[in-house]
């Protein structure tokens, strides 16, 4: 029997400003585009804060009529504002959805309550039936306030159990803690695809900060070897784009059913890292 192909897709963020969207939309998308994606996936701000610009991001990429997955979480929102927004999606044609809990900004914690994901899955499948394929997030390396490895994996079967299509993790370095996590997944009956986060390496400091937040690890070989190159940003660049490369190798190699870049709204390294691969 055939191979499959991997499923590649990209993700964004909203930009905050005009010259950041036309920038992504006219720019960075073609060009990513051009490497035929599955889709896009655009993020969605803490409590919903990046709502308007989402949708209009999603709407401009669907227009171009180029397949998108906004994010959505019910953050500050009610079930009327969630509803409509589902309804503008599904009238725009958009028919993919990365279904997530969400966080809260700060200030906004003790008066709203969290709806999880799988509570949110269970809502849009209630109100759109099978109209969207929904992605849910899993996290190999365990979500940072998880009580233990196997809570994680039990919430991650209630979202897909719920309705959920797929799930997305997130980033890693670690190959073995991604196969472990699909052994594990398995084990416990969860039979749908989970597709690789991969975070290719651009701004090493920030990628630093953000993995202490969120719980990815950088494996220690990686920070010496950074170290190493000091302010000598172009050996940076080479080396982020040689372990990212054999990273997504091994893992397609190794039967990851696809990838999804955290592109950080960049061409570059993504589209070496892709060819790279011969995708």
């Amino acid at each position: 029997m055939a191979k499959q192909k991997p499923r590649i897709s990209f993700e964004y963020f909203p930009p905050k400003t005009a010259e950041g969207k036309s920038k992504l939309l006219e720019e960075t998308t073609p060009a990513l585009q051009a490497l035929n994606p599955e889709f896009f996936s655009v993020t969605y701000g803490a409590g919903g804060t990046t709502r308007d610009s989402t949708r209009g991001v999603v709407s401009s990429i669907r227009a171009a009529g180029i397949d998108v997955a906004p994010h959505l979480s019910f953050g500050g929102d009610d079930e009327n504002a969630v509803g409509e927004l589902l309804d503008t999606y599904v009238e725009r044609g958009i028919n993919r959805l990365v279904a997530l809990r969400g966080d809260m900004p700060s200030g906004m914690g003790a008066s709203t309550q969290l709806v999880y994901a799988n509570e949110l899955v269970e809502f849009v499948r209630k109100r759109t039936g099978d109209h969207f394929q929904i992605e849910v997030a899993a996290y190999p390396e365990i979500h940072p306030e998880s009580e233990s490895y196997d809570s994680d994996i039990h919430f991650l079967k209630q979202k897909l159990d719920a309705g959920a299509n797929s799930a997305i993790t997130q980033y890693f370095y670690n190959v073995e803690s991604y196969f472990y996590f699909l052994d594990q997944c398995a084990a416990a009956g969860i039979d749908k695809p989970i597709y690789a986060g991969i975070m290719p390496i651009t701004n090493f400091a920030n990628l630093a900060r953000f993995s202490r937040n969120c719980g990815a690890e950088i494996p220690r070989w990686i920070c010496q070897r950074v170290e190493g190159y000091g302010k000598d940003t172009d050996s940076v660049r080479k080396f982020g784009i040689e372990v990212v490369t054999q990273l997504c190798q091994t893992l397609l190699e190794s039967g990851a059913p696809g990838i999804h870049f955290y592109t950080m709204n960049q061409v570059e390294p993504t589209r070496t890292i892709h060819a790279n691969l011969g995708l």
